[in-house]
């Protein structure tokens, strides 16, 4: 951490003049992100309503082939709530919703939130086993699916605990048009269902609470299957206010390009809440493209886009285009930014303001950068605490007396929030799920606080900066080695595209030292010890890699997160690993090429690590 991050009396009365003119959204913001009352009727649909009353003839959702205005996109969802109705879907209803990125998605999350059901937002890179077990999870009683996944469906059609369940097809390049094709054999065509449907709002919509739940979303399981986390419509009006009134202030002259996968909330929730706001326009892109990126940008006039700090890099890795000169990209909505891309990323594409925020699909606290700060997930309203952590035996400290204790200012430590009322936990649709990450008793007898698994720092006014995830910290010579700040290191090293940073174990030593699986770029070449001497000029000695692994690519989540586990497993064995691999041995300034003879010598203790 620069000490320039800490947050100083000083610093912060410097940002307020370029944030007064936005007050008034800011409050409102702060109303919805403060409501108690879980039993008061807002949701999405109210969201979607107000925009649609407000401007109706701005555009609402804009792809390849359609430009749709608030009016019509909220007509369409009302057809769509009605044939829903008639199919049996009600309120609290579980639909299992399998499309790609494009606009028959929103709208039929869109309807089924209008009536108080839950879209349950499937993965859409899910096949086999995994899609099996993500569907039973939740029970759904209908199954939309896109033409584009039908395949992927009726592969697991027979492992399904419902496979009876009403099953409904949208196809490829289907539109709101008269024309509709034929369903395949035991399906129904929903957008012809929904044809004859009328386009007014529903009086069920106004019904909807703030406790309800809203989408289920799939987070990555410990196990490697993955858990479904409750998004409440009161979580999402949370979002609508932190990040689409408080934090971007997006207006009906704006347009966001998402190219995020709508499975996810950084999508469905974030993006579109602050683009529902404002009565701005989503540009929707089917996947994300480095090389067509700002093609679309210049075709949308996008002046904000959602992002995944994996995609940031992404896009820094790509070579200059005339696209990205002068663009019309202002502001700029996600988390996950490193510190070491930040500046660079801004003065590159001249981005003016970086709205990072922190939040999990599952926990009860969000921060966000309203305050246009650099390098930090930003402000939380919530109650919070970042608390010493005990990462040699993967707890919190506790005093004496059992209770927890806060870290100082720019100390990392475990970030927790309490759960009360006004901050309330949702949690998974498993409650042993939910009880496992909870703490309590925590300051005081009878708290209960979420543990959100991640180490942050406090940096003053309520502001922090991510850390890790607790998973990715291990100690190493009795010290705490963050995966994010070597990633980081590596990362600003000519020549690598990708590092991902991880601990392994060498026999007869205490702890885990580091690993770095690294991609290059096309063309480069891996110079071993300008490397080493990089290394150490930027890390402390117990943080520096002693492991590397070349890799020609790297796998990644949906939502551009490293898949870490394999390369853990094989670890730096010749055996399991078809790559390069150096170790970087005991007393050594440079690394060296790592055959079978001296791993051997390694794992029978020749070399003192």
């Amino acid at each position: 951490m620069s000490h320039a991050d800490i947050i100083t009396p000083t610093r912060f009365l410097a940002h307020l003049p370029a944030t007064l003119g936005r007050v008034p959204r800011m409050l409102r913001g702060l109303y919805y992100t403060g409501i108690r009352n879980r039993e008061k009727n807002l949701s999405l649909g109210w969201a979607l309503e107000r925009a649609a009353r407000l401007y109706p003839d701005s555009p609402a959702l804009i792809d390849e082939r359609r430009r749709l205005s608030y009016a019509l996109f909220n007509g369409w969802a009302n057809r769509l709530a009605r044939a829903f109705q008639a199919e049996g879907v009600g309120h609290a209803s579980v639909v299992a919703v399998m499309l790609e990125n494009r606009a028959e998605l929103m709208v039929v999350l869109a309807a089924l939130a209008k009536l108080g059901a839950i879209g349950a937002l499937v993965n859409t890179t899910q096949r086999g086993q995994v899609l099996s077990h993500s569907l039973n999870l939740v029970k759904p009683s209908h199954f939309v699916v896109g033409e584009e996944l039908r395949e992927a469906f009726e592969d697991v059609r027979p492992a399904l605990e419902n496979s009876g369940g009403r099953c409904y097809w949208i196809a490829d390049g289907d539109d709101a048009s008269q024309v509709q094709p034929q369903a395949p054999v035991g399906w129904q065509n929903l957008m012809r269902l929904a044809q004859e449907q009328d386009s007014n709002n529903l009086a069920e919509t106004a019904r909807v609470r703030l406790k309800d739940a809203c989408f289920f979303i799939y987070t990555s399981g410990t196990t490697g299957l993955p858990k479904a986390s409750i998004m409440s419509h009161g979580k999402w009006i949370k979002a609508y206010g932190g990040f689409g009134h408080s934090g971007l202030g997006l207006t009906s002259s704006d347009v966001l390009y998402l190219t995020l996968p709508c499975y996810h909330n950084n999508a469905v929730t974030v993006c579109w809440s602050a683009v529902l706001a404002g009565g701005a326009a989503i540009a929707l892109r089917r996947k994300f493209s480095a090389s067509a990126f700002w093609k679309d940008v210049q075709t949308y006039q996008a002046t904000c886009f959602g992002y995944i700090g994996e995609l940031c890099r992404y896009l820094l890795n790509q070579p200059e285009c005339a696209e990205e000169r002068g663009n019309s990209l202002t502001c700029m909505i996600g988390n996950g930014l490193r510190p070491s891309i930040w500046n660079e990323f801004k003065e590159r594409f001249g981005i003016e303001r970086i709205t990072e925020f922190y939040a999990s699909s599952e926990g009860n606290i969000g921060f966000t950068n309203v305050f246009n700060f650099d390098n930090t997930v930003g402000f939380s309203p919530a109650t919070y605490a970042i608390v010493r952590y005990d990462l040699e035996n993967d707890q919190p400290v506790r005093s004496a007396k059992g209770f927890m204790e806060k870290v100082d200012k720019g100390e990392a430590g475990l970030l927790i929030s309490e759960i009360s009322d006004k901050w309330p936990f949702d949690g998974y649709t498993d409650p042993a799920k939910s009880e496992a990450v909870i703490y309590r008793n925590v300051f005081k007898e009878g708290d209960t606080w979420f543990n959100t698994g991640d180490l942050m720092r406090d940096i003053g006014f309520k502001h922090t900066q991510f850390v890790d995830r607790l998973g990715d910290t291990f100690r190493w010579k009795g010290e705490n080695v963050s995966t994010t700040e070597v990633e980081n290191a590596l990362g600003a090293f000519p020549g690598v595209e990708d590092a991902v940073v991880y601990g392994v174990e060498i026999p007869g030593t205490n702890g885990r030292c580091g690993m770095a699986a690294l991609r290059l770029a096309d063309g480069a070449t891996l110079d071993a010890a300008l490397l080493a001497a990089h290394l150490d000029r930027e890390l402390p000695a117990y943080a520096v890699p002693l492991f590397l692994r070349l890799l020609a690519q790297v796998e990644t989540t949906g939502t551009f997160k490293y898949k870490k586990t394999d390369l853990k497993r094989n670890a730096y064995d010749p055996s399991a690993v078809t790559e390069a691999l150096f170790v970087r041995l005991p007393g050594e300034a440079d690394y060296r090429a790592l055959d079978a003879t001296l791993f051997e010598a390694i794992r029978g203790g020749t070399h003192r690590f």
